[in-house]
């Protein structure tokens, strides 16, 4: 389920603040050194730090 283009404009990384982008089922934070992955679950984002993957 994609999330609207406007929630995902104001959407920012909690950790370093940079821009977020959606694919598949998590945001993906696009800062090149924090890099995390947000999962999207119910069609909800959940920004939580604890929550969040490095991806390999």
């Amino acid at each position: 389920m994609a999330l609207e283009a406007g929630l995902l404009e104001i959407l920012a990384c909690p950790a370093c603040h940079a821009p977020l982008k959606e694919q598949d089922t998590e945001l993906l934070c696009t800062d090149q050194t924090c890099g995390l992955a947000y999962p999207i679950r119910d069609g909800i984002p959940v920004l939580l730090v604890d929550e969040a993957r490095r991806p390999a």
